[in-house]
């Protein structure tokens, strides 16, 4: 679920129209790639082998704790630049302008949620690794420790960070009114693209242990479906209505067949 990243999509990166959302693809892009890394690194023996000799870490976590994390916050960041340089666009009226003042505020509360996901990587991917190799079956007290840090207190700290960074990316679309609507080829893209995510999405709740994760999924389906129906064909609202729709969907409908 982590892993999904915030935003994804490779198909917009090649042949996106122009339509004034060309970077938009391009960062969705970005972030769909990072989706396929992550399940290449988690699910694949490619990187299982140990980063140095005394064995603190395989490269699967250190790939997953720093490198992928540290590629999709660079993405989100910009995709987060993009939307506030829309906010206000060519309304001159003094609403538009005065909009700007949650700029600050919504800028604070990002930062606060990339810390919180970052303590959550840096908690889990530890922990998992000392787990999985030294606590399978184990029941003494150190291993309860670590079993906790690993599939409790790293999850809700992941998922916090996850729910906040996201809530603050719809909240800049609902601002960002300068955004061109998501129509035809634009419309077909974002579309494709979500379901780079919904993929994601479907793998981590149809074939793993479910815990937060779905509350967490129909929550910024349920806003996202809301502001698309009421915005309209704002590019991101369709995106996330898509993405985390169809990763319900088709995990609803596995789980009951």
């Amino acid at each position: 679920m982590a892993e999904a990243g915030v935003v994804g999509g490779a198909a917009g990166a090649r042949s996106a129209p122009r339509s004034g959302l060309r970077a938009l693809h391009l960062l969705l892009a970005a972030q769909s790639a990072i989706v396929i890394l992550v399940g290449v690194n988690r699910r694949t023996d490619l990187t299982v082998g140990y980063v140095a000799s005394n064995e603190f870490l395989r490269w699967v976590d250190l790939i997953n704790m720093l490198a992928l994390p540290m590629a999709s916050v660079v993405a989100s960041v910009l995709l987060k630049r993009w939307l506030e340089a829309r906010v206000g666009g060519s309304e001159a009226s003094e609403r538009g302008e005065q909009m700007r003042w949650a700029l600050p505020v919504l800028d604070i509360v990002f930062l606060l949620g990339v810390y919180v996901l970052a303590a959550s990587y840096g908690t889990h991917e530890v922990t998992n690794y000392l787990h999985v190799r030294f606590c399978d079956g184990d029941s003494g007290r150190l291993c309860e420790i670590i079993a906790f840090n690993d599939d409790s207190f790293s999850h809700w700290l992941f998922f916090t960070g996850f729910v906040v960074i996201n809530l603050v990316i719809l909240a800049l679309q609902a601002l960002a009114r300068a955004t061109p609507d998501a129509r035809g080829a634009d419309l077909a893209l974002v579309s494709v693209n979500a379901l780079f995510i919904a993929s994601g999405i479907f793998v981590n709740l149809a074939f793993e242990e479910t815990g937060f994760d779905l509350p967490v999924v129909a929550l910024l389906f349920v806003v996202s479906a809301a502001l698309w129906w009421r915005a309209r064909r704002r590019p991101l609202f369709v995106y996330y209505a898509v993405a985390y729709g169809v990763g319900l969907f088709a995990t609803g409908l596995y789980k009951v067949t």
